[in-house]
């Protein structure tokens, strides 16, 4: 018997199918939760069944998520498409920052027949497929896992005209326009309905799997993820005379957000990554960088519901700042955004390729971004200078340094609150998983950059709201 007391039973209880993930789950908590409370890892194993796919970039308990989501049926009579037998070369961005895991997944990516260029980014670390931080542009092809399972996954950042004092002089009271205007976890849904243009599009009607989809896609409209998603009010930081705000260099009071297309974006990645890989049998070591040919309608619907599934998830955090910025009685002096988990259709040395971004920022000459840091590290508004080395790319954030079980095991939560003191945040929700002891140091990281991003102005968090 474990440390726990946790049977099969238990598991089937919570709903839990019969088969291997029951075993794979009471060997992992076995393994990597036995200091933690019974109540605790019911709790956790709950959460994974209800949304396996939040856990799949999670280094440990992506084992059990992965038992929990749906098989493609591959004909394994069918041929096996060979990696190219030659290392292909890539570049990279901050070497000594970047573990091994997430480079030997990028040497099998650029070796993929329809791999055209990659890049890695100085925040990379290990995930599904593609790793996170990962850059690939490829030949009429696109690769559901190399978008990611959060299709469209992204930061918008609202500048106001309120004074920054605020936070000091009133942070009840925007404590309280946070958690009376954000909602976080996954499958949580509002009780009122809030359609949109997006939800109300007609490619809803056209595509199948999307009319199943419509009305979780309108009840969740404007609420966030689970994981590293959240909602913070900060300090932005102007320091560029001349930019594109026409902002005079100084202090702001900041809104900045993180999350995705929640669970209409997570069914369409899972949807069409089975079908590519039903029809795209890969080497077991490349099996989740299966593809769709544009010229397919598979391909084609995939890149469609891409798209909407893009556009949702900044409908989203428009409906965010639109009602806090309501609750605050203002309005924004400027607006950043920009997706990190996505794929665009650009040029590349003169030629039309297909660039996947699984956590990174579009950075193309002139192009502008958000690069966050952690809960109590600042994030920098950025403008790409357009390298093409990088693939016109930069980092989405600091990256990880320790997963998410590496990071329970290793931070007390005497060590959070240390920290969130020492830096002056208060924190509303959020685990010891998010923890800023997880994260690189995101001024190692901004220094590995500095030929791919101009710094323009910094964010600084103050109040964070997340999940739990």
């Amino acid at each position: 018997m474990n440390k726990h007391n946790l049977t099969g039973d238990n598991l089937r209880e919570l709903g839990y199918p019969q088969g291997r993930s029951i075993g794979t789950a009471l060997r992992i908590v076995e393994k990597y939760y036995r200091n933690s409370s019974r109540e605790d890892v019911l709790e956790l194993l709950t959460n994974i069944l209800a949304s396996p796919t939040d856990y799949l970039e999670d280094a440990n308990l992506s084992a059990i998520a992965d038992q929990l989501i749906e098989k493609p049926k591959i004909d394994e009579g069918g041929p096996e498409i060979p990696l190219r037998t030659e290392q292909g070369l890539y570049a990279l961005y901050g070497e000594n920052e970047i573990e091994q895991g997430a480079r030997n997944q990028m040497d099998i990516a650029i070796r993929l027949p329809v791999a055209v260029a990659g890049a890695l980014m100085p925040d990379a670390h290990q995930g599904y497929g593609l790793p996170i931080g990962g850059v690939l542009a490829t030949e009429n092809a696109i690769i559901p896992y190399g978008v990611g399972v959060d299709i469209g996954c992204r930061m918008c950042l609202s500048i106001f005209p309120t004074p920054h004092e605020m936070i000091d002089k009133d942070g009840r009271g925007l404590y309280k326009v946070l958690t009376d205007n954000t909602l976080f976890g996954s499958g949580r849904e509002f009780k009122e309905n809030k359609e949109s243009e997006v939800t109300d599009r007609k490619l809803f009607d056209e595509i199948p799997l999307l009319k199943s989809l419509q009305l979780k896609a309108v009840k969740q409209m404007g609420t966030s993820g689970s994981g590293n998603h959240f909602v913070e009010f900060g300090v932005v930081d102007i320091t560029e005379v001349n930019n594109e705000f026409n902002l005079a260099p100084g202090k702001y009071l900041g809104l900045l957000s993180h999350s995705g297309s929640r669970g209409l974006g997570a069914t369409v990645a899972n949807h069409y990554t089975k079908l590519a890989m039903e029809k795209c049998r890969l080497p077991q070591e490349a099996k989740h960088l299966a593809w769709l040919d544009l010229s397919t309608q598979e391909g084609q619907e995939y890149w469609l519901a891409m798209n909407l599934s893009g556009d949702y998830a900044s409908a989203c955090h428009h409906t965010i700042h639109r009602k806090i910025a309501a609750a605050l009685g203002t309005e924004p002096l400027a607006m950043v955004e920009n997706h990190h988990n996505f794929a665009w259709k650009e040029k590349l040395n003169g030629k039309e390729v297909i660039v996947h971004r699984k956590g990174a920022t579009p950075a193309g000459k002139g192009v502008l971004g958000i690069i966050p840091g952690s809960m109590t590290a600042p994030g920098f508004i950025v403008r790409g200078k357009g390298e093409s080395l990088s693939i016109n790319s930069a980092s989405h954030g600091a990256g990880r340094k320790m997963s998410r079980t590496a990071a329970l095991k290793n931070v007390t939560n005497a060590d959070m609150k240390s920290v969130l003191k020492a830096n002056n945040v208060t924190l509303i929700g959020g685990g010891l998983d998010e923890a800023p002891h997880a994260y690189k140091d995101i001024h190692t990281v901004m220094n590995a950059q500095v030929d791919l991003v101009d710094v323009i102005g910094k964010f600084s968090p103050r109040i964070v709201r997340m999940d739990g």
